[in-house]
């Protein structure tokens, strides 16, 4: 349960520091956001609680193959609020293409047995 706890605050210290640092300098804070911090975290929080090194290496190329789709939010998002759109429509937009996005990589891998995700 500690170790749990301890993930927990050092990942929300991580994103609580993303978000300061955004509100200083957008491209600090992107800069930080853009750092693969939380997969590196999950693949180490993995590591140390299976030791299985094979297992996170199969979840390092499941993120690559889906943070494809995922940059899609990073084009639809800030396209929306140039076009007018409110923060709160732009971002719905944004998380709806990148989950078609993911649904379209998924059945992509399924339909020619790329076996991407493991």
């Amino acid at each position: 349960m500690v170790a749990i706890i301890v993930k927990v605050i050092l990942t929300a210290m991580i994103v609580v520091a993303i978000g300061e640092l955004g509100k200083r300098s957008s491209f600090a804070g992107a800069l930080l956001a853009s750092l693969p911090l939380t997969s590196l975290l999950a693949l180490i929080w993995l590591y140390r609680d299976t030791g299985d090194s094979l297992q996170a290496a199969q979840m390092a190329r499941s993120i690559f193959w889906l943070v494809l789709p995922s940059l899609l939010f990073f084009l639809v998002f800030p396209l929306g609020v140039k076009s007018g759109w409110g923060f709160w429509p732009a971002m719905a937009a944004g998380c709806v293409v990148t989950v078609v996005a993911y649904g379209a990589m998924v059945a992509l891998d399924r339909s020619f047995e790329l076996r991407l995700f493991g």
